[in-house]
């Protein structure tokens, strides 16, 4: 089946030259044969999604259009499909099936996608590289012993590997980008509310979003068009201006466009190889018309630091919940309170219980102050940062990561050296802003993704500057090296 086409796909369907039973078939098929390989999946509803996949032929046959119709998708797995398992990658929801569709995920289904699996993902989306699941790391399709990324690593892999053409992540401070970016597709964090939380598992509501990803800008676009706006269960959530210039997506004019290019990115860090594709990258963009800027975003420094102390902060109050008494699995013993600690020792992992102290004690009594009123404080000078940068360029483009995709087990005995790994996609996060990773090339047959970032409710503009990259080039109609 290969690297999944959404938007090809979308004219086979319309066309009757594909049916959406077939294409939920052959991505049955294709992750039988290599989930041993790449472990992108945690659960499956066949029957299910194969009687969907019917349903929607029946909607194409009698001529209804939309946007998803027939296409399989992928859900990562902190995401509620009503009936369908929902583990969050932790062992703490053994048994728990979803009460209640998500609402990106009901706007999904009533537009007629097929959802065909849930996707692993770092415990409760804690991780930047996927080995933090309860269930086993997801493999890096271009080379399976090098991490893909976290937290949404089965989503992205799901695409990458050919499994569905569209699917969903979550993105706190980096989540879907930083996988893309390691696994060469192309996923987009929206503007903070964009896309409605209610259904989505949350780790940090002041900073979570969910994410959709494609191969790449145009298929996102299909997805986000049927997603996006305002929900009455979320009330964070806004409209998308611009939503009508989803479809189609056309590419955007260069001519004249500025690009911010912050120095504060490109400095100390930033692999060799990495920088000579998003420099050829940007000279790409130059040579169609795009004016670049130079522009200082100095409060960066501070980003990790308060990313971690508000994170975990959140992730301290939201994990709260997961305590055995209401849902999920349970221990056995013989108090309360003795229950709810032996639950949580055997039902979390080390790195969702080192965020959850960190957080706890950033918000106790002589603490509050120091660390959490603090990191409020830096948060909106970072915001501030970019608001500057926008009354003079249009967007920003800049590194998605340090570098390539590491290997497994490099950075596990270092979280400080983890976390690094989100330095240049958590600034973004804090101010709420709309960005996305795209493929920006290969270096030692590993891909690297570009960063562009715009000011809120920049969406649409954003894919379209995307998309008009991606007409340029061909790096992300690359594949990985699996089986055809």
């Amino acid at each position: 089946m290969g690297l999944g086409m959404a938007v090809d796909w979308r004219e086979g369907l319309d066309a009757g030259d594909l049916s959406s039973e077939a294409l939920v078939r052959a991505s049955f098929e294709r992750m039988a044969r290599l989930e041993g390989q790449l472990n992108a999946v945690l659960s499956r509803e066949e029957g299910l999604s194969l009687e969907l996949a019917r349903q929607a032929d029946r909607r194409l046959r009698a001529g209804e259009r939309s946007p998803v119709l027939g296409l399989p998708v992928v859900l990562k797995d902190n995401l509620n499909w009503t009936g369908v398992p929902m583990s969050c990658g932790s062992r703490v929801l053994k048994g728990y099936r979803a009460p209640y569709d998500a609402t990106v995920v009901r706007r999904l289904l009533e537009a007629g996608a097929v959802p065909v699996a849930k996707a692993n993902m770092d415990e409760f989306a804690m991780g930047s590289s996927g080995e933090y699941s309860a269930f086993g790391p997801t493999r890096n399709p271009w080379d399976t012993s090098r991490v893909p990324g976290g937290s949404s690593s089965g989503s992205i892999v799901a695409v990458a590997a050919g499994y569905a053409p569209l699917a969903l992540g979550s993105d706190t401070g980096g989540s879907v980008r930083l996988p893309a970016s390691f696994c060469n597709v192309t996923a987009l964090k929206p503007t903070y509310g964009v896309l409605s939380r209610y259904g989505l598992t949350a780790m940090a509501s002041s900073l979570d979003q969910v994410g959709p990803v494609a191969a790449s800008a145009a298929g996102i676009a299909l997805a986000f068009h049927t997603m996006a706006g305002r929900d009455p269960l979320d009330s964070t959530s806004v409209d998308l201006p611009g939503r009508e210039r989803l479809l189609p997506l056309v590419p955007a004019n260069l001519r004249g466009l500025r690009i911010g290019v912050p120095a504060d990115y490109f400095g100390e860090g930033l692999e060799t190889g990495s920088r000579q594709l998003l420099e050829a990258a940007l000279q790409a963009f130059a040579e169609q018309g795009a004016e670049l800027r130079e522009v200082r975003l100095p409060h960066t420094r501070y980003a990790i630091d308060t990313y971690y102390l508000l994170c975990t902060s959140e992730v301290s109050s939201n994990l709260s919940r997961f305590d055995g008494v209401r849902f999920g699995d349970r221990a056995d013993a013989g108090t309360l309170p003795g229950m709810i600690s032996e639950t949580r020792d055997a039902g979390l992992g080390d790195e969702v219980k080192r965020r959850i102290l960190l957080g706890t004690f950033c918000l106790s009594k002589g603490y509050y102050d120091a660390f959490y009123l603090k990191a409020l404080k830096a948060r909106t000078l970072i915001a501030q940062d970019f608001d500057q940068a926008f009354a003079a360029v249009d967007l920003l483009a800049t590194p998605v990561s340090p570098g390539v995709a590491f290997p497994f087990g490099a950075r596990t005995t270092d979280p400080l050296a983890m976390y690094l790994a989100d330095a240049y996609t958590v600034p973004a996060s804090l101010a709420g802003l709309p960005c996305l990773s795209m493929p920006a090339g290969f270096t030692a047959g590993l891909p690297v993704g570009i960063q562009l970032i715009g000011p809120a409710l920049s969406d649409v503009k954003l894919l379209e500057v995307a998309h008009a990259f991606q007409s340029l080039t061909r790096h992300h109609l690359q594949t990985p090296p699996l089986p055809a």
